[in-house]
């Protein structure tokens, strides 16, 4: 686990960039900035970001929300399943998934098998902070954040310790986050 600020310059980048041979998926839970750390991480790179909510979004023509009110969440789950799958055969992109993506021991394995997962962790109270800027969120629209946000890290810690690395996310600029997983990932291969 890497904490500290990553002090990486251009010409190691380069070099760990030229060493990672497949897709690095994102991990964790909401508001961890996946998206955000992973455009930073992607563009670092040079490689394509893509959001898996977002795909799924644009496969269905519907959001998110709207797919757990009409059918429910094991019917998004498979439709998350699917496109997961999808983007990562297509190239060595950075992909950041939902949630609850990795719980699903299907899309876990799918991604552990032919990715390098990353686990974005970070304390309760910046994901309630985080979570609390926009009212798009499913599982947090019935209840008290905190509550739901400290029983679903619970239930999922198991699950996302399986990752391939695990970063922590803290306050501060996102490149901080990108820079230490670039390291982590280093260090992995």
């Amino acid at each position: 686990m890497i904490e500290e600020q990553s002090t990486l310059n251009d010409a190691e980048i380069k070099r760990i960039a030229a060493r990672i041979d497949r897709p690095i998926v994102l991990v964790g839970l909401m508001g961890v900035g996946k998206s955000t750390v992973g455009r930073r991480l992607a563009s670092l790179l040079s490689r394509r970001f893509v959001d898996a909510d977002e795909e799924i979004e644009v496969a269905a023509q519907r959001t998110i929300s709207e797919i757990f009110e009409d059918f429910g969440e094991e019917y998004f789950r498979d439709g998350e399943r699917r496109v997961i799958a999808r983007l990562i055969e297509q190239d060595s992109c950075v992909i950041a998934t939902g949630g609850g993506a990795f719980v699903d021991p299907e899309t876990r394995a799918l991604i552990l098998d032919r990715a390098i997962a990353v686990w974005i962790d970070s304390d309760i109270d910046t994901l309630v902070e985080r979570t609390g800027r926009r009212s798009t969120r499913p599982l947090l629209k019935d209840g008290d954040p905190r509550e739901i946000l400290t029983r679903l890290y619970e239930e999922r810690k198991p699950f996302y310790s399986q990752a391939h690395i695990r970063v922590l996310s803290h306050d501060g600029p996102h490149v901080h986050t990108a820079t230490n997983i670039l390291e982590a990932i280093d260090a992995w291969l």
